[in-house]
Formats: C-alpha cells, structure tokens, sequence
C-alpha cells in the first residue's frame, strides 16, 4: 500500500497515520522526521537542510525533495509507504510524480482527513504534547489516562506555544493558501480520498480501512 495523507492542521492525521502503519505495517515518513534522520545520518541533503534550519530559514523545496527521494529508495518503502506532510504544494507534488514514475511506483490514494475550521481551531487550541516522545493528547477527546502525564513514556505533557486561537486561524490560513491546491490536484488523477474527520478516531480508521479495500 503506497499511500499519501493529508489535513489542515488539527484534523488528526498524525492519530491516522499511526493506526495505518500498525494496520497495514508500512513505513510512516514525516518531514520531521526525515530531515532529522537525514541529519543524523549526515547525507548530503541533510547537512543542507540542517544549514538552512540552523539560519531559521525554511528549507528549499530542492533540498526537502532530495531528502524525500533518498527516503523512498531504501529496502523498507518497497512494498509501501505513508507519506505525512509531504508535498506541502504543486512544485514537490509534480516533483514526486516524476520520481514514483521513474521508479515505476503508483500511489494507491491520497487520504485527505477533512475537519470543519472552527472544530479545528477548538482541537489546536486544547492539544498537549509529551516533550520526551512526542505522543499527542487533548483535553477533551483524547485525554491521557492521568491528567498532565503522558500513557507511553509517563513525562510531563505540555501546550505548545504556537497552539493558541490566534496562531491556530492563522496556521489554517496558510495551509489552504499553500497546501490546499493540492486536493484538486490529486482530485485530478482520480486518487483523492476524502474521509469525514470530526469524528470518533476510531471511527475515522474504520472509514479509511473501508475506503482504502
């Protein structure tokens, strides 16, 4: 399964992404966690992207797509992948398909996880994250098991400082500004897979399991 999700942010894809490595045990690939692997590994995209982060800057589309590329070529992405939070517009999207092509490599779909704003803006805003390992809880929908400790690792959860109304809309803004194109590009190709997220999480999965048969 050679998958891509996508979502404004808030809609819990990174909650799907999870169930859908452990379900169909393929590879979860995350920007974040490409460029720090890449980074770590010292490739020499890394050190390039590792050049730009350290001035603040973001990273060229360039350097995100060669990190992406080295990504996809090694042994566990053969029979499948999740793609999370890559491409972030047409220039890398264009950028992949002639990558997956020269490979002959087809995505199966694009799951875009979809979330009305003001349901988002409330999900951002009540979020905690665990700043040992990163787990996700929110104060309503899903709590932790003890309130302010994290269920995997038992580290403090925290609000992130960008996680407040204001930065919330604004974050929403520049996603349908910069990410949203995407949709009616891949609406296009006929892959597009809508699924309805303000719902239960588990509800959320049942769809895409449904959808992805």
């Amino acid at each position: 399964m050679k998958l891509l999700i996508t979502g404004r942010p808030g809609a819990g894809k990174g909650t799907q992404a999870v169930n859908i490595r452990e379900y169909y045990n393929i590879p979860h690939i995350s920007t974040g966690d490409m460029f720090r692997a890449a980074m770590k590994a010292g490739t020499k995209m890394g050190l390039l992207a590792k050049e730009y982060m350290e001035k603040g800057q973001l990273v060229p589309d360039e350097v995100t797509i060669g990190i992406v590329k080295d990504r996809l070529l090694e042994d566990d992405c053969k029979e499948g992948f999740l793609l999370d939070g890559f491409p972030r517009n047409i220039k890398q999207a264009e950028a992949l398909d002639e990558f997956l092509k020269e490979n002959n490599v087809n995505l199966d779909a694009v799951l875009d996880v979809n979330v009305a704003q003001e349901v988002l803006v409330r999900r951002m805003v009540g979020r905690r994250v665990c700043k040992n390992c990163g787990a996700t809880y929110h104060v309503e929908f899903n709590k932790p098991k003890v309130d302010g400790i994290c269920d995997n690792c038992g580290n403090a959860l925290i609000q992130r400082p960008d996680d407040t109304e204001a930065t919330a809309v604004n974050r929403l803004a520049v996603y349908d500004e910069q990410t949203a194109p995407l949709l009616d590009y891949y609406k296009k190709q006929g892959i597009l897979v809508t699924v309805d997220g303000d719902q239960d999480f588990d509800k959320v999965f049942e769809d895409i399991k449904a959808v992805l048969k």
